[in-house]
């Protein structure tokens, strides 16, 4: 973990200024395609997926390792012609993966994160999901363990491969000539995002766009069919954890419910979207049916709230740099302790975005367990050793959490919901 963590500490700040340049090019075009809640939900849920990949929280069936030592018929060294023939068998387990994950209901739900923003632009490709408990791909990676396939070189490409994949949303990117053939480019991708009938589970390559043509999963973007972006079932929320969950909350209140036996199993197996009869007249969800006119998720918000919201963001991806700065000296107990400081913090600022009563609860109690381990440790997780007053610091974070989560439960949501009702 520590060379996943390494990775992270110069991954972040990359993605950020990424982020940073786009929205400051859509300024000066005047076609800005961020929205201030919008992107800090965004790249909060970014936040909480490398919580739980940087801690190894989940379950893999099978490592590829494994596989290697018990299914490789031949040894092969790391020639440059492996490299990338490993890279390509990736890429075609990663099109598999994708495609699993929009057929299949129970798939579908670590998925669905990333389909969540009713935007499309870099905010929107740091959704990830932390729902992804139970590890499979490795099993799509059978062909590269039969022939040999080092496990160095999987290590590596696979990192890669999924960074590789940040810099084609974007909505500021046209149509890009004869590479439209060969890799998967900001056109397709928005595409794939979209959810018009036309568009709906198309272009699920990754890298390159060849498994799509060659496995009819290709549609082209097109001019007199704009891209509405989003899911057919609204999240209608800012909270990354609450999207998470959603649809296998669904789907388990829908395996209960239903009087059958065989639907309550082959509910979680069948094609994304499909619910029992019964349940689905007795129960039913909005759904959209018309993608170019539906109200899209929105909560009251000053300029001084969005201004907080950004802040917390910014926080917790400070704390989180950090983390890795210090990863292997805070060791493992540490590690579980800040996260989950970092953690019900994006869970208490992004259900205070939702305007909901218990996000107040959330912050306070945060804040005053945060304050109270810097006064009986006298220190945070080793901040003093690179900073003197690094932890008061910390205490000063806490203490303005808890100003803004008052301000903004009990002061500025009055005020703004007074200007509504006037």
């Amino acid at each position: 973990m520590d060379t996943y963590a390494n990775a992270l500490l110069y991954a972040i700040p990359f993605f950020m200024l990424l982020l940073v340049v786009e929205i400051a090019y859509g300024h000066f075009v005047k076609n800005q395609k961020h929205k201030v809640m919008d992107s800090v939900s965004s790249i909060s849920s970014g936040l909480t997926n490398i919580i739980k990949d940087s801690l190894g929280l989940g379950l893999i069936l099978v490592s590829y390792p494994i596989l290697l030592e018990y299914m490789a018929v031949t040894s092969i060294k790391a020639t440059w012609g492996v490299w990338l023939v490993a890279f390509i068998v990736i890429d075609f387990a990663g099109y598999w993966n994708h495609r699993l994950s929009h057929k299949i209901n129970f798939f579908w739900n670590q998925h669905v994160i990333h389909h969540s923003s009713e935007e499309f632009n870099l905010a929107c490709a740091l959704r990830q999901s932390i729902s992804n408990l139970i590890g499979y791909f490795p099993l799509l990676l059978i062909p590269a363990a039969v022939v040999g396939v080092p496990n160095e070189v999987i290590a590596v490409l696979a990192p890669i491969h999924l960074f590789a994949q940040f810099w084609y949303h974007t909505q500021h990117i046209g149509k890009m000539g004869w590479l439209e053939y060969i890799i998967v480019t900001p056109s397709q991708h928005r595409v794939h995002h979209a959810i018009n009938p036309e568009y709906i589970d198309k272009n699920l390559g990754q890298i390159l766009c060849v498994w799509d043509r060659w496995f009819g999963t290709f549609q082209e973007e097109l001019e007199e069919v704009p891209p509405q972006y989003g899911v057919l079932k609204p999240a209608a929320t800012w909270n990354p954890i609450h999207i998470n969950f959603q649809h296998l909350w669904r789907l388990i209140q829908d395996a209960w419910r239903t009087k059958r036996y065989y639907d309550k199993i082959r509910i979680w197996f069948m094609p994304t979207g499909w619910r029992p009869a019964d349940v689905k007249e007795k129960y039913p969800v909005t759904i959209i049916t018309d993608v170019y006119d539906f109200e899209r998720y929105n909560t009251p918000s000053s300029y001084m709230f969005k201004a907080y919201a950004i802040f917390q963001m910014l926080a917790a991806t400070f704390f989180l740099l950090f983390m890795f700065f210090n990863f292997t000296a805070i060791g493992f107990d540490g590690l579980l302790l800040f996260a989950a400081f970092v953690f019900i913090g994006i869970y208490g600022y992004t259900s205070l975005m939702d305007r909901r009563p218990y996000a107040i609860w959330i912050e306070l109690g945060r804040s005053i367990m945060g304050i109270l381990f810097v006064l009986l440790t006298g220190d945070w997780f080793g901040v003093n050793t690179f900073l003197s007053w690094g932890s008061m610091l910390v205490v000063i974070y806490f203490l303005i959490t808890i100003f803004g989560g008052v301000y903004f439960t009990y002061l500025e949501k009055d005020t703004i919901n007074s200007s509504l009702i006037t």
